[in-house]
């Protein structure tokens, strides 16, 4: 559908928001939303801040245009002079994610509030991958998630992790409190899966649990991948008769999920595009996660094998979801450091509808300070002190600072700092971060899910595998919606790869497929994945979208290893561990150091970093 009728009839001509704002900068909320709507009356927001943004944001280009031009060794000469050092600081962190924001944090709960601090970051926004869009439509705010939803983890939080959590006001175990269902219960919605005629023979909307056999008898399968698929997700026998669970095991470890469906489970082929939307954690799919860790993480085909698989932790209460994700954690943590910069202290309660004084974030008289939209080129120790080059506004500047922390893509540092030793050099260029595409559709109206009966969708081979309407968490008075005929955000994710390499050649790939297509494209591929998995419900693709944010991440979340792919050696060889050692007065934090995409990771490299600082300083 390329042809300019079938552009036209999808609406890309028609004039939504796309690379500016919506609506100007209107303000309001839906009338029963009085919390918000009170507090959003006294803090108005202006056309500035970055969360109204839309089109396209994440990792977008001017984000990410020095990387090359770094990458390449522009700036490894001293691109300035000691007279160019303009500022001096007791601490420069690069990077204003989560762990820059916590490190920060941490520094100041050890030494007080006296240190000079620049957090130095390459986009318009603080945040990391915890990024907030806001749309203002037709008197109402509406309020999405651009990357990391909640706080969860399948491990267990440090003493660190929760002091800070805590000391943000964020209460976890209320979360319970402001799970937003009304819309399931109301409306009768359930899950939905959307078979494509390219793989099934035809586009089809199934609704309901997709392991139930009626389900399958409702699918557009052949009769052998619908025996199977009702095989599968039903009690299995044991495919590996003859084995120990131990044999059993260090064979799963080391085959895809793929193999094991096709040639342990003897699954048709015809049933393999099913399971292409499936996987583990960070862009694993059927063809690059492990099969063991697929029955780790309940797949079908596995019960009866008689693993005596190991209970994952799960601390169960250790759960929270802001209606923005984790930028709410950001700008708790923003309200701690530059408090004029967020009025009156915060929590939970209260931070959704705070407004961000961007024009505070960087004040002269403020002892921490954080610069935006100044990607960091160059770092470099220099006797006492740390040497740190960057670019703003079309020019090279540069502070000098006793310490240095790096809470930035670690896959950067070698040619930040191309003075560490080889092996350091080699231990990072190791991982490769996992690309995701987070989209955030304002629809007009939501009543073609209505009308299918569903709230979220599964469409295993599409470009986005994963849709959802998104009311949003209840938390600090917000309530995005309450009928069909009201607009709505529509969340979709894509993680893009490439089935049949291995899994860092994917990653790879999809950085590159992220970086070399343009908002327009993108915008066509969610206006024809809409319209072909709505179409029956009544959506109209060219009339029921009013705004469009692509939060596109080629540098997403952090490489995690699993045994099919990665050596398996003592954790103080990984290369994540050897990577991150002190290099003089420079420590490194982000989650990239612990290899593992979580929050609790993020803040607890960056109290490992501070550590190191303070030791260094024989403080601790």
């Amino acid at each position: 559908m390329n042809t300019p009728a079938d552009r036209r009839e999808l609406g890309m001509n028609q004039p939504i928001a796309r690379r500016d704002f919506l609506n100007g900068v209107a303000i309001g909320i839906a009338a029963g939303v009085s919390t918000l709507h009170r507090a959003q009356a006294q803090n108005t927001p202006t056309a500035n801040e970055p969360a109204l943004r839309t089109g396209l944001r994440g990792n977008y280009p001017a984000a990410v245009d020095e990387f090359d031009a770094i990458r390449q060794g522009k700036y490894a000469a001293s691109p300035l002079t000691d007279a160019e050092m303009q500022e001096d600081y007791d601490l420069v962190i690069v990077g204003g994610g989560i762990s820059g924001l916590s490190a920060a944090y941490f520094y100041r709960s050890a030494l007080g509030p006296g240190p000079k601090i620049l957090i130095l970051d390459n986009h318009d926004d603080f945040g990391g991958h915890a990024k907030r869009n806001e749309f203002h439509y037709q008197g109402k705010t509406f309020i999405g998630f651009g990357g990391t939803m909640g706080i969860e983890t399948p491990y267990p939080y440090s003493y660190g992790a929760k002091a800070l959590i805590r000391d943000l006001g964020v209460e976890v175990e209320r979360n319970p409190e402001f799970i937003n269902r009304d819309l399931e219960r109301k409306y009768g919605l359930a899950a939905g899966t959307f078979f494509d005629k390219e793989h099934f023979g035809e586009d089809r909307m199934v609704k309901g649990n997709p392991r139930l056999p009626q389900f399958f008898a409702k699918a557009p399968l052949s009769d052998a991948a619908r025996k199977d698929l009702i095989r599968l997700h039903g009690k299995n026998p044991d495919y590996m008769a003859g084995s120990s669970a131990h044999q059993k095991r260090a064979t799963l470890a080391k085959m895809s999920y793929q193999d094991y469906l096709l040639n342990v489970a003897k699954m048709s082929p015809d049933a393999l595009p099913f399971f292409m939307g499936s996987g583990g954690r960070n862009n694993k799919r059927v063809d690059t996660t492990p099969a063991l860790e697929a029955a780790e993480h309940g797949l079908v085909g596995f019960n009866g094998l008689n693993l005596e698989l190991e209970q994952e932790f799960n601390e169960g209460s250790y759960l929270f979801h802001f209606p923005d994700g984790n930028a709410s954690i950001a700008r708790l943590l923003v309200g701690r450091l530059i408090p004029e910069a967020v009025s009156g202290k915060q929590s939970m309660d209260t931070i959704v509808a705070a407004r961000i004084g961007y024009d505070k974030l960087d004040d002269p008289n403020s002892k921490t300070r954080i610069r935006l939209s100044s990607p960091v080129v160059r770092v470099e120790n220099e006797g006492a002190h740390v040497r740190i080059a960057y670019r703003n506004g079309g020019k090279t500047c540069g502070v000098r600072s006793q310490y240095c922390i790096l809470a930035c893509n670690n896959a950067l540092i070698p040619a930040l700092m191309p003075e560490i030793p080889a092996h350091q050099k080699e231990a990072l260029a190791y991982p490769v971060k996992v690309p995701m595409m987070y989209t955030n559709v304002l629809l007009k109206k939501w009543t073609a899910f209505q009308k299918l009966g569903v709230s979220r969708i599964s469409a295993p081979c599409m470009y986005h595998p994963n849709a959802f309407l998104d009311p949003g968490s209840t938390v600090g008075g917000y309530q995005g919606v309450t009928t069909p005929e009201e607009p709505i955000l529509c969340h979709m994710i894509a993680n893009p790869n490439k089935p049949g390499l291995p899994r860092k050649e994917q990653n790879r790939h999809g950085q590159q497929e992220l970086l070399s297509t343009t908002f327009e494209q993108f915008e066509l591929k969610i206006r024809e994945q809409l319209a072909r998995m709505l179409g029956p419900g009544g959506f109209d693709p060219a009339e029921d979208i009013a705004a469009i944010t692509v939060n596109r991440w080629p540098y997403g979340y952090a490489y995690t290893y699993d045994t099919l792919g990665d050596p398996d050696v003592p954790p103080e060889q990984r290369p994540h561990v050897i990577g991150r050692q002190r290099f003089g007065r420079v420590t490194i934090a982000n989650s990239d150091a612990g290899a593992a995409a979580f929050t609790n990771q993020a803040i607890d490299e960056a109290n490992r970093a501070v550590q190191e600082l303070l030791l260094l300083q024989g403080l601790t």
